[in-house]
């Protein structure tokens, strides 16, 4: 069974209290992955909630047969496969290790119900769930911005 204190260690968990990070000990499985191994793919079954121990993982979006686009990545500390908490049924990207990996992952389904169990959990939960989307919308739009600005053929419509 994993500690509490290496679930502190999890960005996404480091401002839960003690006990309530001793009732996630119990739910949390260890998975390893080999590098370039998937740990799920675009339009799996969003199921888990996912924190990386150790590793790396990368998201890619498949564009075509022939295309696919790297979204970003996670290290250490850090969570992914939110959509498992959002109740949307789906994995949006590819979520594969860059390298071997740790993950620390938990059934959505269990993890929902210990956070609406305990609400104190509940909103800790939901706060730092917020602010990691608001951080990578925030990076997505400044990316997005950044090509635009840049793009040959619109250039010229942003200098005067």
């Amino acid at each position: 069974m994993i500690s509490r204190d290496e679930l502190k260690r999890i960005v996404m968990l480091g401002y839960l209290k003690d006990e309530m990070l001793d009732k996630l000990c119990p739910v949390v499985d260890v998975l390893n992955f080999s590098e370039r191994e998937y740990v799920f793919r675009q339009g799996d079954v969003a199921d888990r909630f996912y924190m990386l121990r150790r590793g790396k993982i990368l998201f890619e979006q498949r564009i075509s047969d022939k295309m696919t686009l790297s979204m970003g990545g996670v290290k250490p500390g850090y969570s992914f496969g939110w959509s498992s908490m959002l109740d949307v049924q789906f994995y949006s990207t590819d979520a594969v290790s860059a390298e071997p990996s740790e993950v620390f992952s938990i059934i959505g389904r269990k993890l929902k119900k210990l956070l609406e169990e305990d609400h104190q959990m509940g909103h800790i939960f939901s706060q730092r769930l917020l602010r990691v989307m608001k951080s990578r919308l925030d990076h997505r739009t400044e990316q997005f911005t950044r090509v635009i600005r840049n793009h040959p053929d619109l250039r010229s419509l942003f200098d005067e």
